[in-house]
């Protein structure tokens, strides 16, 4: 794809090479990303640079999750480069590559207007809960439970499980996922009920996505127990969760040590990814992926 120039500033493909000033331009606005986790979320997807000269000014991501959904994110301007039209621009690329798929993004309320009148409309919203200063919650498992750790041959499954939990296809997300994430399943008689991940990110670990099957009314204890088990193994590092509102975990994890620190709100253009009432998304991978 071609770059694009407005003025001064160039709009071009977001490449590896990038990631350097991308990682800068980060921390200069104070997010906790380091340069692996940007590696992350481009080597999953792909997006666009804003250049002014020599400088990195803007950035902004998306990924396709199969033929029908996508997410963005990672959108930032400079402080000293916004309110150009740098971020609508960049957004109007990135809606330009997912062309009429749903798509869902995390916006703060400062850019909810931006993303309003791009099409987006609210259906949600995601609770960042983090510390490093937690206690472990006593989750106990009914006759026949079992936690373990994900195996490789559990990857289908879980493939499954996220796909109908988040609406979105996992197929290729989830399997480049846990290349980088430790995770572990609860299953009873052998059928698996719901499962975590927990990989390095920021300033210590996050733990996303957190999946559960709803059929037998012990989706919460589930995800709770799975959740418990992940901080049971980081004490004392610094953990984040980002936990859909709708869930209602997040006064269990403010009581566990866990406060809420922030409010995104969830958008959607072209419509909202199917619900699949039978399984639950506790916990997002990102504010990106979804």
């Amino acid at each position: 794809m071609p770059a694009v120039e407005t003025s001064a500033v160039v709009y071009r493909p977001f490449t590896a090479a990038d990631i350097p000033a991308a990682h800068a331009l980060s921390v200069e606005v104070k997010w906790p990303h380091r340069a692996d986790d940007w590696r992350f979320v481009l080597d999953a997807g792909g997006g666009f640079i804003a250049q002014d000269g020599e400088r990195v000014v803007g950035t902004a991501l998306c990924w396709k999750h199969g033929d029908d959904g996508g997410s963005l994110g990672m959108v930032i301007v400079a402080p000293d480069s916004q309110g150009k039209g740098i971020g609508r621009r960049l957004m109007e690329l990135l809606l330009e590559a997912l062309g009429s798929r749903i798509t869902v993004l995390h916006a703060t309320p400062a850019g909810e207007p931006l993303y309003t009148k791009l099409g987006f409309r609210r259906i949600g919203a995601v609770n960042q809960h983090q510390s490093a200063d937690f206690c472990v919650p006593s989750i106990d498992l009914r006759r026949g439970e079992r936690i373990r750790a994900i195996e490789p041959h559990d990857t289908p499954t879980l493939v499954v499980l996220a796909s109908r939990a988040s609406g979105f296809d996992r197929s290729a997300v989830l399997p480049a996922l846990l290349k980088v994430a430790q995770g572990v399943l609860i299953e009873r008689d052998g059928q698996t009920l719901g499962f975590a991940l927990i990989r390095e990110f920021g300033r210590g670990h996050a733990i996303g996505p957190v999946v559960a099957i709803t059929g037998d009314d012990e989706h919460i204890r589930h995800a709770q127990a799975l959740i418990a088990h992940l901080l049971a193994g980081n004490e004392d590092r610094f953990t984040r969760i980002d936990t859909p509102d709708e869930s209602g975990l997040s006064e269990w994890l403010a009581a566990a040590g866990l406060p809420r620190v922030d409010t995104v709100i969830k958008m959607a253009r072209n419509g909202t990814p199917p619900q699949d009432a039978s399984v639950a998304q506790f916990a997002i991978i990102n504010q990106g992926l979804g």
